[in-house]
């Protein structure tokens, strides 16, 4: 059976929006996030690298960047956001990452997670859903860091775990949505894993992480996997990431003015 450019699901495989406005052609060779994973991947690596540069002492660079390297580039927490009035730095942090083996998990879960979030809402309405959960996450966070609760917040945090945790909450939602008990599940199974290990490991931001799954459960809510998605949630995202990158140059300026 032939499928439409406007058919909203694919008759054979199930796909949504198989026809991508007539682009598909072209889209799907670069897969059904549309690119976002392989740039998410390639750009917080870069902003890794910028960190430890921006954190070299003495003209030696080491490979664990400090306070001063994350700050430079738009770390959030009670401390940027609250004491030096840095509020953007909630849509920053994310593709920021504090250490190797913090930037490789995090990249592993976002290349796990990524395709499956995109094959469920669409390339767009991931992005918009990791780009709320990372506001809602690093924004708890830094709420939370000003109560200096053990365990909750913290005066400065970065990471993409915010979102990753999103994704988990998008997870969890479209199961409860779509009736798929065991995709719901695995969202909570995950979730609550990855919440357990945050009190075992010091240095963990259960703040972000609770703020990220509740941001991308209601972005989901509001998203509605139900729903075919538009071509205007492809414009918001490429309006979420141009914001994100922007506000972390302005983040340099700022610092730097």
């Amino acid at each position: 059976m032939l499928v439409g450019v406007n058919d909203p699901t694919c008759y054979n495989c199930g796909r949504r929006n198989p026809g991508m406005w007539g682009f598909a052609p072209v889209l799907r060779r670069i897969g059904n996030d549309l690119g976002f994973v392989p740039f998410v991947t390639g750009a917080t690596i870069l902003m890794y690298v910028l960190s430890l540069v921006m954190s070299r002492d003495g003209g030696s660079i080491g490979i664990q960047p400090n306070n001063v390297g994350l700050l430079v580039l738009g770390a959030s927490g009670a401390y940027p956001v609250f004491e030096r009035g840095f509020w953007w730095t909630v849509l920053t942090a994310g593709w920021l990452h504090g250490g190797i083996l913090h930037i490789f998990f995090n990249v592993l879960w976002i290349r796990q997670l990524g395709p499956e979030i995109a094959n469920m809402y669409g390339a767009g309405r991931m992005v918009i859903i990791y780009t709320l959960a990372g506001i809602a996450g690093f924004g708890l966070s830094s709420v939370m860091g000003l109560w200096a609760i053990p365990f909750f917040g913290a005066g400065i945090t970065v990471g993409a775990s915010a979102s990753i945790f999103g994704f988990l909450g998008a997870l969890v939602h479209y199961g409860r949505r779509t009736g798929s008990s065991h995709i719901g599940q695995a969202g909570i199974q995950y979730a609550l894993f990855m919440g357990v290990m945050g009190f075992i490991f010091p240095g963990v931001d259960n703040a972000a992480h609770l703020g990220g799954f509740a941001g991308g459960y209601l972005a989901s809510m509001i998203l509605d996997p139900l729903k075919p998605e538009r071509i205007d949630h492809i414009a918001i995202a490429v309006g979420c990431l141009m914001i994100s990158m922007g506000a972390v140059a302005y983040t340099v300026y700022s610092v730097f003015a």
